[in-house]
């Protein structure tokens, strides 16, 4: 098995209008931003909103990348849901539209299930979209998913699915488990969910990352992840670390968006759907002096 996808992914934020629907022009116009800048989509993310976002509305913002020429081979869609049929028509959508691959959640709603039943789910998934094109990132979150993908269920998946089930994101924040699935795993594709755990995570054969601040610092990233081996790495590392912590200190959906309202000059950014509110206006500009002293900027999202 050899790595099927690798470099920096964003989990990309959702913008909303005003009455809460997805503005779909907007959400072209930073997808495209983050490609310009290196990254891959990981659209439907935990900090794209998806638990909040309707199977209509995922088809709909996918399809509208795609018809403004956006290249579905650096597209990793999120397509876990807890209702099974939900799962197959957004892992089908995705694979016949050319995505590189799909990122799928346990089911999360019952907690406590069997490694036998989450191997039953995703084996139902696998043979109801029945398409040799189908590759399957499983997705470890079990802080918000309460539901944790064990390595004794991804072995189990690896052998049964060898040529689909190709890779895993990693959000448990536990290095010791990465660490684990690293070395146990060689020819996985796995995805830390942070971009500071890559100076170690790389040398173990990490494919890059899947991090909600690829959605501010995109190029920062994917400079990181091109020069890890050279003298400048812990340098770089330093540099994409001292965003990340910035961002790690608020509710991060929330400071995304603001961040990006703030540096696109554009207010819509600044919507999230209930329940998540705004960052309160002493987060703001305790947030934009922090990054103010950092240096931080985004460039070419007003363009």
């Amino acid at each position: 098995m050899t790595n099927a996808l690798s470099g920096v992914f964003a989990p990309v934020i959702t913008p909303f209008k005003a009455d809460l629907s997805p503005d779909l022009s907007l959400f072209v116009k930073h997808a495209g931003w983050l490609m310009e800048q290196g990254a891959g989509l990981a659209i439907f993310g935990t900090n794209s909103e998806a638990n909040s976002l309707s199977l209509g509305e995922k088809i709909q913002l996918l399809d509208k990348l795609l018809e403004h020429g956006l290249d579905p081979a650096r597209m990793l869609p999120g397509t876990g849901a807890c209702a099974l049929p939900d799962t197959v028509a957004l892992t089908r959508h995705a694979v016949n539209s050319g995505c590189a691959g799909v990122l799928m959640l346990p089911p999360f709603f019952y907690k406590n299930v069997s490694d036998d039943g989450l191997f039953a789910y995703y084996a139902e998934v696998i043979e109801r979209v029945a398409s040799p094109d189908l590759r399957l990132y499983l997705y470890h979150i079990p802080a918000f998913s309460g539901v944790p993908i064990r390595l004794p269920l991804i072995e189990r998946l690896i052998k049964h699915f060898p040529e689909i089930v190709v890779g895993i994101k990693d959000s448990s924040g536990d290095w010791d488990n990465l660490e684990f699935m690293l070395k146990a795993f060689p020819g996985f594709t796995i995805f830390p969910a942070s971009e500071s755990l890559l100076s170690r995570a790389l040398p173990l054969g990490a494919a890059g990352c899947i991090s909600a601040t690829a959605n501010i610092q995109p190029a920062a990233i994917g400079r990181l992840l091109a020069s890890w081996r050279t003298p400048q790495a812990a340098a770089l590392q330093a540099q994409v670390d001292a965003v990340r912590q910035v961002f790690q200190k608020y509710p991060m959906i929330a400071a995304l968006k603001f961040a990006t309202a703030h540096y696109a000059d554009n207010q819509t950014w600044d919507t999230v759907r209930p329940p998540l509110t705004p960052l309160v206006a002493q987060q703001k500009s305790q947030l934009l002096a922090e990054l103010d002293a950092i240096g931080f900027t985004m460039t070419g999202l007003c363009d």
